[in-house]
């Protein structure tokens, strides 16, 4: 089930990427709904593929430290 979220939240992120304040919402909604591991991959997924977000997602990540 939680490898069908992260699958989910990469889909909704793909979708909105061009669209920084919406792509900034579902970025932290999808942090709500995934844990450790999936929040790691997640991470590492975003900073690799929205690059010109950097910043956005540094700062949605920034309360998990741990990631």
């Amino acid at each position: 089930m939680t490898r069908d979220m992260l699958n989910l939240c990469k889909k909704v992120l793909l979708r909105v990427s061009s669209n920084k304040k919406l792509f900034a919402r579902e970025l932290r909604k999808s942090i709500k709904h995934l844990t450790g591991d999936e929040l790691r991959q997640l991470k590492t997924w975003c900073m690799e593929r929205f690059r010109q977000h950097t910043e956005l997602i540094e700062s949605a990540f920034r309360p998990y430290p741990a990631i």
